[in-house]
């Protein structure tokens, strides 16, 4: 997931997505944030050339890019994103795997070019992702988004690892990644571990192990009694 220094992946919301108003998103605040977070991968030549691009810039972020697709065999994702994708993304789009939406809508299976299928999953997100784990063959199960589909996600402890792209900017306002839909208590955290960090000038990657909830708890502030070493 992309997001911003102070942790926005679009700008404030405009609605619920609206395929058939696509031009109306684009000129709004949502797509300008979410376009300035991710202004880094639409510059790389591996997601250009998923895109059917040409061009784009052979560089860390582009391989970065390139074994993000190679690792993953499936994808969960949330309605408002594959109804907003649906017309961009077109015929052949960047996936080339099972994608498993949730929704409480249901709908009939699509079926796209190059191996990319979307299957409507109506009975929750643990159902979705034991149908991405058995597509995935071995492979990882990546959640494409949105931001509240990770939040569950997080909140049932089902995510192993977290792939921030941070972009070097503000945006002071916009949709938040991570947030009270965590459901954490007041005196609660969840802890991670950095297993790797790579830095550009477009962006700052920072892959998280995530660990387990823990209680916050204080400390003294360095007046522990210490001995002194001479």
């Amino acid at each position: 997931m992309s997001v911003s220094l102070d942790g926005y992946y679009a700008g404030p919301k405009q609605g619920d997505a609206d395929t058939s108003d696509l031009q109306s998103w684009l000129n709004g605040a949502e797509a300008a944030g979410f376009f300035r977070v991710t202004r880094w991968a639409i510059d790389a030549e591996a997601w250009r050339q998923r895109l059917g691009f040409s061009g784009g810039e052979l560089n860390i972020n582009s391989d970065i890019i390139a074994e993000t697709y190679e690792s993953v065999g499936a994808y969960v994702m949330g309605r408002r994103m594959a109804d907003g994708g649906e017309i961009p993304w077109g015929d052949n789009p960047p996936f080339r795997a099972p994608v498993f939406v949730v929704t409480h809508r249901p709908r009939t299976m699509l079926h796209r070019q190059g191996g990319t299928s979307f299957t409507y999953v109506t009975d929750g997100i643990h159902s979705a992702i034991e149908q991405a784990r058995e597509a995935a063959k071995g492979k990882n199960v990546a959640v494409a988004g949105g931001g509240t589909l990770l939040c569950q996600v997080i909140t049932l402890g089902l995510l192993d690892e977290l792939d921030l792209h941070i972009a070097p900017v503000i945006l002071g306002d916009g949709m938040r990644l991570l947030d009270h839909r965590l459901e954490l208590d007041t005196l609660e955290g969840i802890e991670l571990t950095p297993d790797r960090v790579t830095a550009t000038d477009d962006v700052t990657h920072i892959r998280y192990r995530v660990r387990e909830r823990r209680a916050l708890v204080l400390d003294n502030r360095g007046r522990d009694e210490q001995t002194r070493v001479a």
